[in-house]
């Protein structure tokens, strides 16, 4: 019998886990009052609807799962408040998008070293103005390539939440904190011996192409300071 996947849709429970839960409070804490804020999850606004997007040192990466193309504003937090930033739908390839903006925003180093099954890694997604994560643990299907992982409760039948990054952080040490995914969806593989259930991401292997698409990295034009976000 040929398995069947499909993406599920779900009603989700609020959980939440032991988690990095603990990191978050400390994450955001240590920036108060400041521009330079660890949290580079973004809310991204299309015409479409609401999806999440993350900020990386090679710039913002989403899925475009609301707008392929057009325009989108960008909800970024930083220490005093959250800012909206003005942009365009740029494609990246691989079903990846990216938008330019005109100031410095929060982000995160990449990593693509592809995690093994049994590894934990930590997602983090954002409500309006909270920020939700929990602990998961790397899977692997036979059947199916790509980066799996157990599904967290905050994604169950939650189309706001694709997005949401997946990220090493080594022993707790948030400085050494690397974006290894973007969550996709939830997605069930149902064969003759049952269902099986995962949270599907994009890993390394494709979030490359935000490299590439940044050739002008450490050469673009000067970032823009205004005074609504000194």
């Amino acid at each position: 019998m040929v398995p069947e996947v499909q993406v599920t849709t779900d009603s989700m429970r609020y959980n939440t886990s032991r988690s990095a839960l603990w990191a978050l409070p400390l994450l955001l804490a240590s920036c108060a009052g400041t521009r330079t804020l660890a949290d580079p999850t973004l809310l991204i606004q299309t015409e479409g609807g609401r999806e999440l997007g993350v900020s990386t040192e090679y710039g913002v990466v989403f899925l475009g799962r609301t707008a392929s193309a057009g325009d989108v504003d960008m909800t970024v937090w930083f220490g005093d408040g959250p800012s909206i930033e003005k942009s365009a739908i740029e494609p990246l390839g691989g079903d990846l998008f990216t938008a330019e903006t005109e100031i410095r925003l929060p982000s995160v180093p990449l990593s693509f070293d592809d995690p093994t099954p049994g590894d934990i890694l930590t997602i983090i997604g954002r409500e309006g103005g909270t920020v939700w994560s929990e602990d998961i643990l790397v899977l692997e299907d036979p059947q199916i390539f790509g980066l799996l992982l157990a599904v967290p409760e905050k994604m169950r039948g939650r189309s706001d939440q694709v997005g949401a990054g997946i990220y090493s952080i080594p022993d707790g040490d948030l400085s050494k904190m690397r974006l290894v995914g973007i969550a996709s969806g939830v997605i069930t593989l149902s064969t003759e011996e049952g269902d099986r259930e995962y949270l599907a991401a994009y890993g390394p292997q494709q979030l490359w192409r935000l490299v590439t698409h940044r050739r002008d990295h450490n050469r673009r034009k000067p970032w823009i300071y205004r005074e609504d976000i000194l």
